[in-house]
């Protein structure tokens, strides 16, 4: 047996062995043996032996459901009697916190934006896994002694099926699953007073684990049979898919008729849950409402003008006031940057004589730096010996590696749901969470560290910040890091290639931890990988997909005096218009890669509605019975390196600024305007510069699709019949984009970057 599969035999066997009671049937050590003989591949006690002996022949059926013929309800009845007649119920508890976006960046600093962002990854990644014991000694584990009498002792690590993402996942006694659910709800609400949070849960037998939900008796259970009879009905093609081929019919039921189900009722009983819905449960009531502080029109708020304020905090710079969110949020967000220990807390903080205590996660840069240590250390060759390297406090120190400007990423997988979809057995999900976690993070510090360097501070323009001149810092900012989901805040000048190399970097991580698992194996997906590419480079073609996943990406370039809530905002519309594009390509091309959607804003007054109205309305223009759309973007991965590599080109030849922005006015004034002025301006450079913005603009962009030559500076996208130009993007992109950056890695990086 694998790792993963001993640690769910394990969580079966303890639950089974506990019963449905909320007092164990047999005593603790002798589930605490049983716990340790099944993980060390030992003999377990005699009295949980016949136990064990089920979770195995569990195993036999499910490579029996591999196999054809596919085995009919009277066949898994007859052949594994022992496992429908297992009447002791296990427990399965889904919930984390929701609404999340509201509650991070609900406050307008840097700092507490931080401190919200690692008070969840806190609750996530080590309070309730502490529940379980996988953190020894918790100050979680006292308080939910003492809190929800009995649970811990309930309780094992390996009943953790993935706690990653911002949710958790994991069996429990029958007995526990409210008392669970509440505690996970109880805990976000004590450590963050105002952050929502939902958990629901259910109890199954053991034969559901692997053939999800079923009937009793089990002959009235939807079967293969009636699905086969019923596949065309609308509700039945809703809820299994839409199958071609008998096949197919079957591969749809399995993947359906599995833990799969289990785990789709949860999310539907949290949907439910969440919207204040009734779950059916007496014993829990509906939370409808967040939670709500008291307040009044005269007293003073804080500075976020959210709540009342608790105290006037003048230990910190600008002497502001603070609710008692916002002393939290704070006190994290400086506990993360490693301003003060967890032991250590800071001045302003213990004259509050408050009772809170912020506990300890490990930063994402602390984490980052031993990544970078244990890795050719390229990040750190401008740094004299000795310098001592500290975290980024605001954004005008971001944006002091380029020139006052950064940018926001946002990257989220693509295709995860239609992936999940196919997962049959808990060992499958938790395997799945692990590599999906693990490859974002790899992915975002790969690139950081490929791209960034330590930045040493100078001339900052805030009074606040004047004492940090001459201070060291790594320049950027990892806000989150939750399962598939990235938001990062990084200098300007280095964003396209930062989100570039995360898409890329993603994709090799899981095909290098799990080539079979992950990997595209239908001959026709790898066909015809150019078709979907506006930009071809005959001296670097583009790769075909080769993983099912991928992530889509939004990066919003902007001034560091950008509030940050407009910034997110803007972020994420453009994240949503990726994975647009990415469905999109996979329906029309079978792309299955990256996506990414870029814009540049100069002022925080360009964009007064959304994105999409902005592009619709502004820059898509209709002449006579041509459109013209003024915009290139989203970009697959590799265009977004070709689009660095033209920009680069575009410097390099010399080309006028003050010409570039006349195309840019030209373009709006018709497609022959346009092309007529760019060729006028292109033929007065120097013959060696036109040669390569030639090949590195019009022949890698611009080609006719009718004869050899090109009609730069546009791109006819012959099936919407539109006229697109990257023109105006290249222009606002221009200051961002250093000739010595493009590209991601040499060879050799590459191949070290996949150990």
């Amino acid at each position: 047996m694998t790792d993963t599969k001993l640690k769910i035999t394990a969580a079966l066997a303890w639950c089974l062995a506990w019963g449905d009671e909320r007092e164990s049937l047999l005593p603790l050590p002798t589930l605490q043996k049983m716990q340790n003989a099944i993980l060390n591949g030992q003999e377990v006690p005699a009295e949980t032996r016949e136990i064990v002996q089920q979770i195995k022949k569990l195993d036999g059926l499910s490579k029996r459901l591999d196999s054809l013929p596919f085995p009919s309800l009277a066949d898994i009845k007859k052949d594994y009697p022992e496992l429908w007649q297992q009447q002791t119920a296990i427990g399965l508890v889904y919930g984390g916190a929701t609404k999340i976006k509201g509650y991070v960046f609900e406050a307008s600093n840097l700092q507490d934006i931080r401190g919200a962002s690692a008070l969840l990854d806190r609750i996530n990644l080590v309070d309730l896994p502490a529940f379980f014991g996988k953190v020894k000694d918790h100050s979680a584990s006292q308080w939910l002694d003492k809190n929800f009498s009995g649970l811990k002792e309930a309780l094992i690590p390996e009943l953790i099926i993935y706690s990653t993402g911002g949710n958790i996942l994991a069996f429990c006694p029958a007995a526990f699953v409210d008392d669970l659910a509440n505690a996970i709800e109880k805990r976000y609400t004590e450590e963050t007073l105002t952050a929502n949070s939902c958990a629901v849960g259910a109890s199954f037998r053991l034969l559901e684990i692997r053939l999800g939900l079923l009937k009793d008796p089990i002959e009235e259970t939807f079967w293969l049979e009636d699905y086969r009879k019923n596949y065309q009905q609308p509700l039945v093609k809703a809820y299994f898919g839409s199958p071609k081929t008998d096949a197919e019919i079957v591969e749809l039921f399995k993947n359906r008729k599995s833990f799969n189900e289990l785990a789709g009722k949860l999310a539907s009983l949290f949907q439910q849950r969440r919207n204040g819905n009734e779950a059916g449960k007496e014993s829990r009531p509906s939370r409808r409402y967040p939670p709500i502080f008291e307040t009044h029109p005269y007293v003073v708020r804080d500075e976020n003008q959210q709540r009342s304020a608790i105290a006037h905090i003048t230990l910190i710079p600008g002497e502001p006031w603070f609710s008692e969110t916002l002393v939290r949020k704070r006190l994290m967000g400086q506990l993360s940057k490693r301003e003060f220990g967890p032991e250590q807390l800071p001045e302003w903080y213990t004259h509050l004589n408050l009772d809170w205590k912020p506990g300890y996660v490990q930063s994402w840069v602390n984490q980052f730096e031993e990544f970078v240590h244990k890795s050719p250390n390229r990040y750190y060759q401008t740094v004299p010996k000795s310098t001592k390297i500290v975290e980024a406090q605001r954004t005008e120190e971001i944006g002091n590696y380029s020139d006052g400007f950064i940018a926001f990423i946002y990257a989220d997988g693509n295709n995860m749901g239609g992936y999940i979809q196919k997962i049959q057995t808990p060992q499958e999900y938790t395997e799945f969470s692990q590599d999906i976690f693990e490859a974002t993070k790899k992915s975002v510090f790969r690139a950081l560290r490929e791209h960034l360097n330590p930045y040493k501070l100078q001339n900052l323009a805030n009074p606040d910040s004047k004492h940090r001149d001459g201070t060291w810092i790594h320049p950027f900012e990892i806000i989150a890091i939750g399962g598939d989901d990235v938001m990062l805040i990084v200098p300007a000048n280095q964003a396209l290639a930062i989100a570039q190399t995360i898409g890329e970097e993603f994709e090799k991580i899981l095909l290098a931890n799990n080539k079979t698992t992950y990997q595209i194996t239908e001959k026709d997906i790898l066909s015809n990988p150019v078709t979907c590419h506006r930009y071809q480079d005959p001296q670097n073609p583009p790769q075909p997909s080769q993983c099912q996943l991928s992530m889509s990406t939004g990066v919003l370039i902007t001034s560091y005096s950008t509030p940050i809530y407009y910034a997110e905002k803007l972020t994420n519309q453009l994240l949503k218009s990726a994975k647009k594009k990415a469905k999109t390509l996979k329906e029309d091309f079978c792309y299955h890669g990256g996506t990414i959607d870029i814009l540049a804003l100069k002022s925080v007054t360009m964009i007064s509605s959304n994105i999409q109205e902005f592009r619709e309305s502004g820059l898509t223009k209709e002449q006579g019975k041509q459109t013209l759309k003024l915009y290139g973007a989203p970009y697959t991965l590799y265009e977004i390196g070709g689009l660095i590599k033209t920009i680069a080109a575009l410097k390099e030849s010399e080309f006028p600024r003050s010409q570039l922005y006349q195309i840019r006015s030209f373009i709006e004034q018709g497609k022959r305007t346009a092309i007529l002025n760019y060729l006028y301006f292109r033929s007065r450079l120097n013959p060696e510069k036109e040669a390569l913005l030639k090949k590195q603009f019009d022949n890698a962009w611009c080609p006719a699709k009718t004869n050899n030559g090109n009609i730069a500076p546009w791109m006819y996208e012959s099936e919407d019949k539109v006229y697109e130009t990257i023109w105006r993007e290249m222009v606002d992109l221009y200051p961002f984009i250093n000739g010595e950056t493009v590209g991601s890695y040499q060879e050799g990086d590459r191949e070290e970057s996949l150990t």
